[in-house]
């Protein structure tokens, strides 16, 4: 991959003119954006089509539900010409299957990224929920079951990245969201790391969102991170 394949723009803005806008000031530095719950509610798929005709679109709804609910979804992602799409791997063997086959339909269909602990989420977070034991401890387990039911990837922290890579081996996608510059404030996440740390670790994609959208200069905080991974990458 080139640098800029690595780096996902994430447009967590709520119309399609403010989605337009960003995407034409850092789709030099972007191989991808982001399509996420906000813009999708306020949009529709109109603006997946949109922009998946002239680049590459990362739909990240994480479909959970049943497994022929889950495959139904996958299946117009496919339509709408989506590169990735997320599914919460806590859906289990059998919705997992079924949206990876439903991807399959298709040549060349989306890849299937599976989410495994949301980045806003720490171990006693997890605890709250019933989930005994380190955030590692469910990703990593989380992750092997998705790999073997044939996902792409998953969506993991770059904080779990080194383990999941020395776990899963190479040809896997790990895409870590909750990247930060340094110097740049976490906001509402909790596992967070640098992008030349997160791809240094293992990440194959970061995700970069409130730091290049809420930037004075989205256009230049982008270039800053493509040279950060070009030191890394290039």
């Amino acid at each position: 991959m080139q640098p800029r394949d690595r780096l996902i723009v994430a447009l967590d803005v709520a119309s399609a003119s403010e989605a337009r806008r960003m995407a034409g000031l850092v789709r030099d530095s972007a191989g991808m954006f982001k399509v996420g719950k906000q813009l999708f509610t306020a949009e529709g798929p109109g603006l997946v089509r949109e922009l998946s005709a002239s680049g590459r679109v990362f739909l990240d709804l994480k479909f959970h539900d049943i497994p022929n609910t889950v495959a139904g979804a996958v299946r117009q992602a496919a339509k709408l010409g989506a590169h990735m799409l997320t599914v919460h791997a806590s859906g289990g063997v059998h919705m997992l299957r079924a949206a990876v086959a439903a991807a399959r339909e298709t040549s060349p269909g989306p890849q299937v990224l599976a989410v495994t602990v949301l980045t806003s989420l720490s171990d006693n977070d997890l605890q709250e929920i019933g989930v005994f034991g380190r955030v590692l401890d469910q990703v990593l387990r989380l992750a092997s079951l998705a790999r073997a039911q044939g996902c792409d990837g998953v969506v993991a922290s770059a904080r779990e990245a080194a383990e999941l890579r020395k776990e899963l081996g190479s040809d896997f996608s790990i895409v870590t969201p909750g990247v930060r510059p340094a110097g740049s404030p976490a906001g509402d996440q909790a596992r967070v790391l640098t992008p030349a740390q997160a791809l240094q670790a293992g990440a194959s994609h970061i995700v970069v969102g409130r730091p290049i959208t809420e930037a004075a200069d989205p256009r230049t905080a982008a270039r800053a991170i493509l040279d950060e991974i070009a030191s890394v990458c290039g």
